[in-house]
């Protein structure tokens, strides 16, 4: 994704907030491939704990991009608290947020 389409999921797609990430889900209209984009600020925390966090949302976002249809583009905004949750709390987090969005 480049800058302006981060901007642009952002301001105009659906925000939906869990308690360590707030997603921005915008669909397309055409028929493209689903993409991904994550902001993980160092307000989450050191290097490490940066790479982490973008380690784990990129494999839950592969599970997602599966099960998804296509045209679909989604921001990923890690939040300061992100690096201290366990790996199924922020998969079930992701996940029924991603489901929420659906709903709206």
């Amino acid at each position: 994704m480049s800058a302006d389409d981060f901007r642009r999921t952002v301001r105009t797609g659906r925000r939906v907030g869990t308690p360590n990430t707030l997603l921005y889900v915008a669909r397309q209209d055409v028929a493209g491939p689903t993409r991904l984009g994550f902001i993980v600020s160092k307000s989450v925390g050191n290097a490490v704990a940066r790479n982490l966090v973008t380690r784990r949302l990129r494999s839950i976002a592969l599970e997602f991009v599966r099960s998804q249809p296509s045209g679909t583009d989604v921001v990923v905004r890690a939040l300061p608290g992100c690096a201290g949750v366990t790996w199924a709390t922020l998969q079930s987090e992701i996940l029924s947020g991603l489901e929420r969005s659906a709903s709206l």
